[in-house]
């Protein structure tokens, strides 16, 4: 029978992006795929924005998080490949850090869309594809093999769960918007899957591709993936309006947050924060540090437990309710719907512009230019445009997260040299199509053939065929 809440989950999401280079650059007629990255990608603003953040954020906060952990707080984590690929090239001490924080028994590891892309607006099968990779890679990374998972920007709909079903995933974190949830709360735990028999029987047929490891071949799952829904006031009390003066709940302590919690009517609660919420969202001197510190404390006072995202499934699956979901995909940005990565006109034509690029890189069956078209499906590329046209709460977010050598160029030139980053990228990948191959003559200069860029084997991550 349902009570207050008991059961907590807490889960923080770790990403970086791979900002574009604007002005956009020229890239030479015949460029390799390291040459084409080299013009796409300002690697140097990237180094900027990682060392700053990772000096206010990422160091104290995993410090405090490994701290809190091994006095017994349990912990949900997930990170983006792409926040990884920036850390071993410019800070492995961090990445030892947080190999450190997830090896803790107390911590569980949450497998994150790798690019933080859309890729699955683009192509769905070469989604499922990708998400199981990424299971492979982060545990090569971090010694364990996520199986529950979180979608670019918490992102979830009737077809991103059947996909997750495909990948093999038992469970998947989403936000619990009410225009999702409906009459439903998001203190229960929810599953999408319709498991009864059909009125017509359907004959099941395995398909197992061959060369692939992973999820695909393992026997059948009893249930479909369990859904987490995120708490959306109580997470954003802490991530958004923690250090806001003009709030009605502020200064918040952690033992007001922890009655907030004891006193919510459900079988479990889920937060979500983005990591850089501490230290970088609010800065330490808000005070963001100290109430982290003391909320176990006062949790547990009042009866409140921690978990990780499995084991309040494993508590809570025998009450586990169903949870229709739309056909357009819920997601945690702004009001909770798409129309914040593509709410204005410059969001919906760099959509575009990503799925010609991506179209283009698979005309050419070359991985590396697969990769790098993955690349540039990143959502970041939407959110930073969000302010477009717009003003208000969302659109000031927006431009928060826009880089300031930007704002240099003006608004307008800002949205045309995106697009043209696209578009330069575009004609550069078209000698790759096979065809154009064979009408050239053969290439003397073997710096062609250079591979895109030097990796760690752990990051040899690109996209394959399905």
């Amino acid at each position: 029978m349902t009570s207050m809440v008991a059961d907590l989950a807490v889960y923080t999401v770790v990403h970086q992006p791979r900002r574009l280079k604007l002005p956009a650059q020229p890239i030479p007629r015949g460029a390799t795929p390291k040459e084409i990255a080299h013009c796409l990608f300002d690697e140097r603003m990237n180094e900027r924005y990682f060392r700053k953040v990772a000096q206010y954020s990422y160091y104290p906060a995993a410090q405090m998080f490994l701290d809190l952990v091994r006095k017994g707080m349990k912990l949900s984590i997930g990170f983006s490949l792409s926040f990884v690929r920036q850390a071993t090239t410019w800070d492995p001490a961090l990445l030892d850090l947080f190999r450190e924080l997830v090896a803790h028994e107390n911590v569980e590891l949450i497998g994150v869309e790798p690019y933080h892309s859309f890729l699955f607006l683009l192509d769905m099968p070469a989604f499922v594809t990708w998400m199981q990779d990424m299971a492979t890679n982060l545990e090569s990374i971090f010694g364990k093999r996520p199986v529950i998972t979180d979608t670019t920007e918490m992102c979830m709909s009737a077809s991103l769960y059947d996909a997750l079903d495909v990948a093999g995933f038992r469970g998947a974190l989403m936000d619990g918007r009410p225009w999702v949830m409906g009459w439903r709360e998001s203190t229960h735990l929810y599953r999408n899957g319709d498991d009864g028999p059909y009125a017509l029987p359907i004959e099941a047929k395995r398909v197992r591709r061959s060369g692939r490891k992973g999820f695909e071949g393992q026997e059948p799952r009893t249930n479909s993936p369990y859904l987490l829904t995120r708490h959306v006031e109580l997470s954003d009390d802490v991530g958004y309006r923690f250090s806001n003066r003009g709030w009605e709940g502020y200064p918040l302590y952690a033992s007001t947050y922890a009655d907030w919690i004891a006193n919510t009517w459900g079988d479990m609660l889920l937060l979500g924060w983005d990591f850089e919420t501490f230290g970088e969202h609010h800065r330490q001197d808000s005070g963001i540090f100290d109430f982290m510190r003391a909320l176990p404390g006062e949790l547990k006072q009042r009866g409140v437990n921690t978990y990780t995202a499995s084991q309040i499934i494993d508590r809570q699956q025998e009450h586990t309710n169903y949870l229709p979901l739309p056909v357009f995909p819920t997601t945690w940005a702004g009001s909770g719907g798409m129309e914040f990565f593509l709410g204005n006109e410059a969001q919906k034509t760099i959509l575009q512009l990503m799925g010609e690029v991506y179209g283009m890189a698979q005309l050419t069956g070359n991985d590396e230019l697969i990769d790098l078209a993955i690349w540039l499906t990143q959502s970041d590329n939407l959110h930073l445009i969000q302010w477009y046209g717009k003003s208000g709460p969302e659109a000031e977010v927006s431009a928060y997260f826009t880089p300031n050598e930007w704002w240099g160029l003006g608004p307008d030139r800002v949205i045309h040299e995106q697009q043209q980053v696209y578009i330069n990228a575009l004609k550069a990948m078209q000698p790759y199509i096979p065809t154009r191959l064979l009408r050239q003559p053969e290439r003397k200069n073997s710096r062609r053939k250079e591979p895109i860029i030097e990796r760690m084997p752990e990051l040899n991550y690109v996209a394959r065929h399905a």
